[in-house]
């Protein structure tokens, strides 16, 4: 059985017990601050955001409007299975 809290265990504030203060890491944050500083390939490429291409999305989305957008569900299927299956040999 789990004992409830009394009104007693809270302090002043409504909160339960008291948070210990501890001394600021200064040193640890600084050297995290300068290796973000640092010129990353990958976090010029992660800015740039992902490649996306415009024109194929407007073809897409028309056809889906119009209703002429057609799946193969087939292809769909044997690819997943592709994927999932380790190959054959």
């Amino acid at each position: 059985m789990i004992n409830p809290l009394s009104s007693s265990a809270l302090s002043a504030t409504g909160k339960v017990g008291a948070v210990a203060r501890t001394a600021p890491v200064s040193a640890a944050k600084s050297a995290r601050t300068e290796a973000a500083d640092a010129p990353s390939p990958a976090a010029d490429m992660a800015a740039l955001g992902p490649p996306v291409d415009t024109d194929k999305v407007t073809r897409i989305r028309t056809a889906i409007a119009n209703g002429s957008y057609t799946l193969d569900v087939q292809a769909i299927a044997a690819r997943m299975v592709d994927f999932d299956l380790p190959p054959q040999s």
